[in-house]
Order: structure tokens, then C-alpha cells, then sequence
């Protein structure tokens, strides 16, 4: 745990006793804050009690006594509209700030010398990857990394700072909403497309977010800048021209005059303007297809400015295992192969499993981002056929319908269940049962790793039923 001693004595509220909420809570406590913990679901509050947590309904508070208030990303604050205790702290001239705030100000109340390196990564998709990658990578060259943020561990769930430390944290576009005092010794931006475009008041509320991770670069700091679309092309070569920082450009798309690229996996280091072959990706099985190419190019271009050689680099490239829910390998039953891809939560991240496989009986639904899927048409081509779950059942039936054909199952089980049968059935060469919901989770799930986590244990059940049967 990264202790919190900024509110020693003081007075702190938290809202939100999630994740992120209950490791701040947590630190805050430990750092002899007097915290004032709340949360609106009675279930929430009983696990942060159970933590050691006391809970103070801070709606019932006098707010001029509050030195702060943190708020877990997942409640809203600003957009569609500020939620009644973010109206309250600005009404009492309460601060608002959320746990990697607190993480920032941490590190900066340490000297200089005794400072830890942090990483930050951002990003529309491929974020989740790149994170762990960065992380496997340096720790497979024995440096004392640190993985979390908006994956996995909460960042103030992790071990203490100390100055040979090298912090590899995900940040999401609500979190970097939160932060004034970050400051990244490299941060990277793999690219931008819409999304939680209700939470940020469009797409220059979301890119302004997101562009919050180069705020405190300086000089000696970089800037890993993907070239692949419009907004990160924008960003690079505004930031060359007026930042503070270096910047180097990375591409899975173009091969770069300056930086790293990884066209048609090969992978390609140019960052002193001589093009220097590094490897090729297709040896690395756990980063196939374009997008986890540039996701390889983020990772090396890190990793190269922490101090890494190429050949370390390609090595922990190679050894990576993947991410669980990210074009996770389940296994296959009858030569009908299991995908799961619950992290692709919207169109963009689905597309890049449509494209990686052919002969697809797509498993999709939940609750449908604005877009939809009507950007994957073009990829329609690759589906066999659809099977459709949750509350953009009716929605993607009216999108698929004369293009694809569909089946509507109502829940997961039951589209799993169908899909294998038909894939079994169709006599297709190396079918996919692909979950790629390109949907949130949250009518039937509590995220998208519970959603992941159902669909592989409905596979493994497929899997052992024959052993079950003949026993």
C-alpha cells in the first residue's frame, strides 16, 4: 500500500467505495487521514466495512470541514451533469480529486532524487495491453516494476514508492479527468477514437482528457504518440512543434522517416532517423494483428527510453502470454476454436478481432456504445453468423439484418450453446466462436472481465462434458 500522509489530522470525504474508492480510503486511513467513507449501494458499503472502513454518510455532513474530496472515476463529474456531491464540493469550496491525484502528490512530496519512474498509458483500445506488456517487458529484464491504475490493482494498492521503481499504470479518460500533479517520465497515447463521449461532453471534452496525461512533462521526459488516426496524428505533431517534451511517434500503419514502426509485423526501430530491423511480431503469439502491433511499438518505444537494449526488448516480446479477455485462446471442441474477447466494449475494439480471424460465429450484445456496430460492416464479410445477447439485442438485429445471419439468444449461455452447435454443424475450415460484444457489460454483468469470466467457464464446462459422459 502507497500510504497517504498529505491528510494526516484532517478531514477527507470519500465517494465511492469500489475499487480505486477503497484502496484510497484505505491510504488515506493509513495515513491518519480522518475518513469519511460513502457509497450509495448498501452492498458496497458493507465490503469497505468489513475492510476496516467506517462508513459516514457524507450527504449529512457539514462540508466546510472536508480537505478533500475523492471521488472514484465511475461516478460522474462533469458530464451529462456534475453529481450532487461534486456540486456540493464546489459549492463549499471543497476540492475534488480522485486516487491517482493522490498518487501524484505522493510521489512529488518526495526529493527528487528519491522519486520513482512512472509510465502512464492511455489510449481509446489497447491500453489493457500495452500496460501489461510494458510491465512484463521490464520485468523480465529484472527491473522492480509496478502494474496497475485502471487494470488490475488499484494504484495505491501498490507497493511503496521508492526511487528504483518503475510505476506501469493504465489511466482511463475518467481518471485523467481527476489529475493536476502527474507527472509521467513517459507517457503514451496509442490513439483516440469516440467513446464516453456522454461523460466528457463530446469528443473535445474526451481528447482534452486524455491529453491531460502530457501536462507535467518536461524536457527530459517523452512522449510515445501513436500516427494511426487523425486526433493522435494532431497531438504528435502539435507537441513536436510546442511541448516541453521529446516525442516519438510510433505506427503499425506507415513506416516512420523518425520513431518506431510495425507495419505488416516487423517491427522497425528508427528513432535515431536509421531504420534498424529489430523482429518479426509473427514470433510473437500473444501480439497478432495490427492492433497489438502497434500496441509492440508502444511497448518498444518505453522500453527503449527506460534503458532497454533491442534485443531484451524483442525477448520479453516474444515470452508475453497475453491478456486475459483480449483475444484470449480458450481452446477448441471439435476442431471449433474459442475466443474470448470481453474487453472489446465498443465497435473500434471489436474490430480488430473480425479482421484477425475468418469463418466467425460472432457472440455479441450488452449495453451499445453510440456508434454501435455499424462500423464493422465492412468486416461482415468474416461472420458466419451472429448470436446476440443483452440490451442491444433488437438494435444489432436491425443493423445485421440481409447482411448477416442472426440468431437472438437473450443471454450468453445461450448464444454460446447455439454458436458451438452451428459451428460444429456447418463444416466450415478452422470455425471461431468469437466473444466480442463491442458492447459495456453492465446489463447483465458487473464488467466486462465478469462477462469474460462466464463465457470461459462455459467453455470449460463444453470442454469436460464428454470426459463427464464417458466416466
Amino acid at each position: 500500500m502507497i500510504r497517504i500522509t498529505e491528510y494526516a489530522g484532517r478531514d477527507v470525504a470519500v465517494y465511492g467505495l469500489g475499487r480505486t474508492g477503497l484502496s484510497a480510503a484505505l491510504a488515506l486511513k493509513a495515513g491518519g487521514a480522518r475518513v469519511h467513507a460513502w457509497d450509495d449501494n448498501e452492498e458496497t458499503r458493507a465490503k469497505a466495512e468489513a475492510a476496516g472502513i467506517a462508513l459516514s454518510d457524507i450527504n449529512k455532513r457539514d462540508w466546510q470541514t472536508f480537505a478533500a474530496l475523492v471521488l472514484s472515476p465511475g461516478i460522474p463529474y462533469k458530464f451529462p451533469q456534475p453529481h450532487r456531491l461534486v456540486r456540493m464540493a464546489e459549492m463549499t469550496g471543497v476540492p475534488v480529486i480522485g486516487d491517482m491525484e493522490l498518487f501524484a502528490r505522493a510521489v512529488q512530496a518526495l526529493p527528487e532524487r528519491g522519486r520513482p519512474k512512472v509510465v502512464g498509458i492511455t489510449g481509446t483500445n489497447g491500453k489493457s495491453t500495452t500496460t501489461t506488456l510494458i510491465g512484463h517487458i521490464l520485468k523480465e529484464a529484472g527491473r522492480d516494476v509496478r502494474v496497475g491504475g485502471n487494470i488490475g490493482t488499484g494504484v495505491l494498492d501498490l507497493a511503496a514508492l521508492h526511487s528504483n521503481a518503475i510505476y506501469v499504470l493504465e489511466l482511463s479518460s475518467y481518471q485523467l479527468d481527476l489529475v493536476k500533479s502527474l507527472h509521467c517520465n513517459v507517457a503514451v497515447m496509442l490513439n483516440l477514437s469516440p467513446d464516453h463521449l456522454d461523460r466528457h461532453g463530446g469528443m473535445d471534452g474526451y481528447q482534452a482528457a486524455k491529453m491531460r496525461i502530457f501536462q507535467n512533462q518536461t524536457p527530459q521526459d517523452l512522449a510515445v504518440i501513436g500516427f494511426d488516426d487523425i486526433y493522435t496524428q494532431s497531438m504528435a505533431i502539435g507537441l513536436s512543434a510546442s511541448g516541453p517534451q521529446r516525442v516519438t511517434q510510433i505506427s503499425s500503419t506507415y513506416t516512420l522517416g523518425k520513431g518506431v514502426s510495425a507495419v505488416e509485423g516487423r517491427l522497425y526501430d528508427n528513432l535515431n532517423g536509421k531504420a534498424e530491423f529489430i523482429g518479426k511480431l509473427e514470433d510473437c503469439p500473444a501480439l497478432q494483428g495490427r492492433h497489438n502491433f502497434q500496441n509492440a511499438a508502444a511497448a518498444y518505444a518505453t522500453c527503449r527510453a527506460l534503458g532497454l537494449d533491442p534485443a531484451t526488448i524483442m525477448a520479453g516480446l516474444k515470452s508475453f502470454p497475453g491478456l486475459a479477455h483480449r483475444m484470449e485462446n480458450i481452446g477448441a471442441i471439435d476442431g471449433v476454436r474459442f475466443v474470448n474477447d470481453s474487453k472489446a466494449t465498443n465497435a473500434q475494439a471489436a474490430e480488430q478481432a473480425l479482421r484477425a480471424f475468418k469463418n466467425i460465429y460472432w457472440i455479441a450484445g450488452g449495453v451499445a456504445k453510440a456508434e454501435g456496430i455499424m462500423p464493422l460492416a465492412p468486416l461482415f464479410s468474416h461472420v458466419s453468423k451472429a448470436y446476440l445477447f443483452g440490451q442491444a439485442e433488437e438494435a444489432f438485429t436491425a443493423t445485421l439484418q440481409g447482411k448477416v445471419p442472426v440468431q437472438a439468444c437473450g443471454t450468453l449461455d445461450r448464444a454460446v450453446d447455439q454458436a458451438f452447435r452451428d459451428a460444429k454443424a456447418a463444416g466450415d475450415t478452422s470455425p471461431v466462436v468469437l466473444l466480442s460484444p463491442a458492447c459495456a457489460s453492465f446489463d447483465q454483468f458487473k464488467d466486462y472481465e465478469h462477462r469474460g469470466d462466464v463465457f470461459r467457464s462455459l467453455v470449460k464446462a463444453m470442454m469436460s462434458a464428454p470426459l463427464k459422459e464417458s466416466a
